[in-house]
């Protein structure tokens, strides 16, 4: 009889019979140039990978930035070095912001086995549970985002982030990244997976993914202090008007989720209980005591991150803001034919609230095919600050002219200079995707042959 450990990483102590490997954004010319730019509305393929096998780490990290006047560095120079500025707006070196919503304009789309449609398909952002494209600080089992202090709880702020679920496949792996923006963004990333002689069984799970969005929610007395008796009196028993972070068909178990939420009353935007709805029931069979009971917290949100739930931003980081998440990886729940997981919003769903979601799950295939919503329909809100206060009309002397056309005519050499720059990177891209793809199979083949 063989020993089985029962420890987490058991598994470290057993010799298997699998082939590692990598697709990743290395410079395939061999020069330090380790990002791919996708082009503002184009997809590209990551990896497309023959199985058996399964992914196990993502590790990814991005940029997007949109220039508002040139730089007095010459665009050839930055465009051969690490596409890093810390370079502060004020210093007059250069004139240049991150996108703030771009890490809801890119999607991440994973596709299993030649199925016909996608098992995944989020913003990238969301998917990392970057919520509010607002990166923070958090450490999960699944999931880990870190970001620098000064990008930290800001729109479009760069992070490193990292996914650590198992993605299994039997025949064939897709993973693409799709620019809904109308700039390009810059993107480094390693895939690392594990290549396996025999195929998995029928009852293998495949990894799923999708995200929701209700702005706002139909609530029906927003106007209404939450845990009042006005409020706390009226029943909801069947779980209708609920938010639904899942609906979904098949044999296969629920594995959690990240939830965003954008307040409007100023007071709490919680109190709202989880109904889970199993195999077709009418009335839910698991119940919940809160939204902060369901994400594992009481008496309100916490501000901490721990392995299975936490928040990442809390409401005492950026009033009005909520990203917090669950994950049932030692509690998965279970389903036979159909799951379908709602939460209220509000007691009673009274409030009106932006909520948004991305619902992670594993089933069998073939799954039920999703959409997303349009990319204007997934942009955070934010507050608006106009580019400039109200002006008065000044008439210009001779200088103050020409340092307007001065200004013009740089930012016009700027302008077609880093776009150049942009075009060369975004040139080789088609030949660097098809590189991962011809890597794959010498992998494979070279695998296949032992």
């Amino acid at each position: 009889m063989r020993n089985q450990s029962l420890n987490l990483l058991g598994n470290l102590t057993q010799i298997k019979e699998v082939r590692s490997a990598r697709v990743s954004s290395w410079d395939q010319d061999g020069k330090n140039q380790d990002y791919w730019m996708i082009p503002a509305g184009e997809s590209v393929v990551l990896g497309d990978i023959e199985g058996p096998g399964s992914i196990s780490h993502l590790w990814m990290t991005s940029f997007c930035r949109r220039v508002h006047g040139p730089s007095v560095i010459h665009p050839e120079w930055g465009g051969n070095i690490a596409p890093v500025n810390e370079i502060h707006n004020a210093l007059g070196v250069t004139w240049e912001s991150a996108d703030p919503a771009w890490y809801r304009k890119v999607l991440i789309k994973m596709t299993w086995d030649d199925q016909s449609h996608p098992s995944v398909l989020v913003p990238y952002g969301d998917f990392f549970c970057i919520g509010h494209s607002m990166p923070g600080n958090f450490a999960s089992l699944p999931f880990t985002v870190s970001v620098k202090p000064e990008e930290q709880f800001k729109f479009g702020g760069v992070a490193s982030v990292n996914c650590y679920l198992p993605m299994p496949f039997n025949k064939r792996a897709k993973i693409e990244i799709i620019n809904e923006n109308d700039v390009p963004f810059g993107l480094y990333f390693h895939i690392d997976y594990e290549l396996y002689k025999r195929p998995f069984g029928e009852d293998t799970a495949y990894f799923h993914a999708q995200w929701r969005r209700e702005n706002p929610c139909d609530g029906w007395g927003p106007n209404l202090q939450v845990n009042t008796p006005e409020v706390n009196r009226v029943a909801n028993l069947d779980g209708e008007g609920n938010y639904v972070i899942l609906e979904a068909k098949g044999k296969g178990h629920y594995i959690g989720c990240n939830l965003s939420v954008t307040h409007f009353q100023g007071n709490w935007w919680g109190e709202g209980d989880d109904m889970i709805f199993i195999d077709g029931e009418k009335s839910p069979s698991i119940v919940g005591t809160g939204a902060e009971d369901y994400f594992n917290h009481a008496w309100g949100m916490q501000k901490n991150a721990f392995p299975f739930h936490g928040s990442i931003i809390h409401e005492s980081d950026v009033p009005g803001y909520q990203v917090s998440y669950r994950f049932h990886i030692t509690d998965p729940i279970h389903f036979s034919e159909s799951l379908k997981v709602t939460i209220e919003h509000g007691h009673a769903n009274h409030l009106s609230d932006d909520w948004s979601s991305t619902a992670y799950w594993y089933q069998t295939l073939p799954s039920e095919p999703f959409g997303i919503l349009p990319v204007e329909e997934r942009i955070q809100l934010m507050p608006q600050f106009p580019n400039s206060g109200p002006q008065k009309k000044v008439a210009l002397n001779e200088e103050m002219q020409q340092s307007y056309e001065m200004a013009n005519e740089r930012m016009k050499q700027y302008s077609d200079g880093r776009d150049a720059q942009v075009q060369k990177k975004e040139d080789r891209l088609a030949q660097h995707s098809l590189g991962n793809i011809e890597q794959s199979k010498a992998v494979r083949n070279a695998f296949r042959s032992l």
